[in-house]
């Protein structure tokens, strides 16, 4: 019954309603739109907001769990060994190309910020703490499977690459310096350095504006969600089902590991999020420019048009029951 219960919640909750908005508007071709500079603004705001409280959080308890480095160095691991999981999964279950097949799965090792995003404003909803230390390992967690996906696609079909230089440096550039990974880090640390004092002076810009900000941010994305929709026709039932059984997967491998380390419900929760999401802005960037040949009108498509919607609608509120079920 949890799950019926939160999962209503969740849904009559006013950010995913305006992300359903934003779905529903794009379908019937309304002319609503966000100007993208708006959008930037508001990405830029949810990357600073989130990164500085998680380090004030730090800041604020004086000293840091014991749990952190083996969860980061687990959460690095597991980064690396998802796409693999993910690439066999597709190698069995479809006729897809490496290129491609290989840019898929490096999305569901990496992390959606959006849904983690989501995920902790569902947890502040129900007054659920957790550990502020998982805004760092979200932004180390984007990298490792980027490299994964890119070794699957140089081992099987060496041929996708344009040059040897942009299938190294550059995109290893391009991760190490993505803008929401250096923003959320950054702020990270400054709110650290701040602490309570920092938070007290920043509370009326990162903290009363946060829901706000997050609904016209998912409204944003619902519009964008519903662009992606028409692609879905391309899609075989294997397929779009990979899209939803892997963040399972992902999920369940989250929950093992917060059993193992006896995490706290919020910090559990958080953790089995990331692992079960997608990443639709830094791996698709990558990808375009590292593997030409990978067919973007997959590998965008299955993470942000399926994998996103599920996670937002009914994956957040079914990690947060099973945690607590095993965490709580």
């Amino acid at each position: 019954m949890i799950f019926i219960e939160t999962i209503s919640s969740n849904l009559l909750s006013i950010p995913l309603m305006f992300f359903i908005l934003g779905i529903v508007a794009g379908v019937i071709r309304s002319d609503l739109s966000i100007p993208e500079s708006i959008g930037n603004y508001l990405t830029i705001y949810l990357m600073l907001s989130i990164g500085f409280k998680g380090g004030a959080t730090i800041a604020e308890a004086n000293s840091v769990d014991n749990n952190m480095w083996i969860l980061i160095s687990l959460s690095l691991i597991l980064g690396f060994i998802q796409p693999y999981i993910g690439h066999i999964l597709l190698q069995i279950t479809t006729k897809i190309d490496i290129p491609t097949s290989a840019a898929i799965a490096a999305h569901y090792g990496s992390i959606s910020v959006v849904t983690f995003i989501t995920a902790s404003a569902f947890l502040k909803s129900n007054q659920i703490e957790y550990a502020g230390y998982m805004v760092a390992i979200m932004a180390l967690m984007e990298a490792p499977a980027i490299l994964s996906g890119l070794h699957i696609a140089h081992r099987y079909a060496p041929s996708s690459f344009t040059n040897t230089n942009s299938a190294s440096s550059h995109p290893m550039h391009k991760i190490f310096t993505n803008g929401a990974i250096v923003l959320l880090l950054g702020s990270f640390i400054i709110g650290w350095q701040g602490g309570a004092g920092g938070m007290e002076k920043m509370e009326g810009f990162i903290v009363a504006p946060f829901q706000g900000m997050l609904s016209l941010f998912l409204l944003d994305m619902g519009l964008t969600v519903a662009k992606e929709l028409g692609y879905l026709r391309k899609f075989t039932i294997p397929l779009f089902l990979f899209g939803i059984y892997m963040p399972l997967i992902g999920a369940a491998i989250g929950l093992s590991v917060s059993m193992l380390l006896n995490l706290d419900l919020g910090t559990g929760m958080l953790f089995m999020t990331l692992c079960a999401s997608a990443s639709y802005i830094a791996v698709p960037a990558v990808m375009r420019h590292a593997l030409p040949q990978a067919k973007a009108a997959l590998y965008i498509p299955i993470s942000l048009a399926i994998t996103f919607p599920f996670n937002i609608i009914i994956g957040i509120p079914l990690y947060y029951a099973v945690a607590s079920r095993f965490l709580g």
